[in-house]
This record gives C-alpha cells, structure tokens and sequence, in this order.
C-alpha cells in the first residue's frame, strides 16, 4: 500500500539542535534554485525510530555524530505553495566532528556554524520559520525528556 502525502497525511520531519560556544550548527542546502539555511534536518523513514532519524540526518547532512539529549519541541509548519503540512520534531544534543571529510547529501553544500545574530542577519535565507523558532527555544530552555516519546511499536496494532 502507498501512502501518498496530503493535508490529511503531514511529512513527519525531524530536526538536529546543536550549539557549541555561542554557535549553532546549521546546513547550507541548495533549495528551489537557491542556497538556504536550516538545521541538520529531514524525513522519518519507514521502520526508524525519530531518535534514529535525527541522528541519521545529522550525519548524511553535515558529517558530525549526533547524540540526542532532549527533546526540545513538536512544530507545525504548512507550506502554502505545495500544499503540505509537516511535523516537525526537533532535538537538543551534542555533536562529536566526523573523522575525515564526509560526502553529505545531495543539495547540501557545507556545514556552518553561525551564533544568533549571523543567523538572523540571514533571516531571508532561512529555509522556513522553524530555523529560528528553534534556536529560541533552545535559548530559552525548552526541554522535555526523550522518554516522552514512546519507542518500538505495538505488533497488535494493525490498520493506519
């Protein structure tokens, strides 16, 4: 069976939040013709775990090893111009660098590290408002367990 995506069905998306020393790891990324900003990011795949697919984002996308310490935060954002709704599950942690020089994810041009105020300087070149809704959160505090989201599945359970 093929799940199509609709605004009956949004994107489950998940998120990397990493800063060290006053800057925040992001992603420059080659979108719709044109270079954005975004955090280490992407799509939940069929059989992972959301902790599994933050760290596996992470690391196609900028090299880096990612170890989850919190959740920071559950978004919604709705893309007008496609007409999708995405979910977005954002996670604070720790990175450690990659050890060599990895081949990241088509689209994705380099890894930056840039502290608050270079990224809002870049505010126009945010992938979405998600970008800087969690790094303020982040600054803020906002934190939650990750046993708040439940792990494994319930083979009883059958029908979507």
């Amino acid at each position: 069976m093929t799940l199509t995506t609709t605004p009956e069905r949004p994107r489950i998306t998940v998120a990397s939040i990493i800063e060290e020393n006053g800057r925040f790891l992001l992603v420059e990324e080659e979108r719709n013709g044109r270079l954005v900003l975004n955090q280490p990011a992407g799509h939940l795949e069929h059989g992972e775990s959301l902790i599994e697919a933050t760290i596996r984002e992470t690391r196609e996308e900028t090299g880096w090893h990612f170890t989850p310490e919190s959740l920071l935060g559950m978004y919604q954002n709705e893309s007008t111009a496609l007409n999708l709704t995405y979910i977005r599950f954002a996670f604070r942690g720790n990175a450690t660098p990659p050890n060599s020089t990895p081949k990241l994810d088509e689209g994705i041009v380099r890894s930056v590290w840039m502290t608050l105020e270079e990224i809002q300087a870049e505010h126009a070149r945010l992938r979405n408002p998600l970008v800087l809704r969690c790094i303020q959160d982040w600054l803020n505090g906002q934190s939650y367990p990750l046993d708040w989201i439940p792990q494994g599945s319930d083979p009883s359970l059958t029908g979507p």
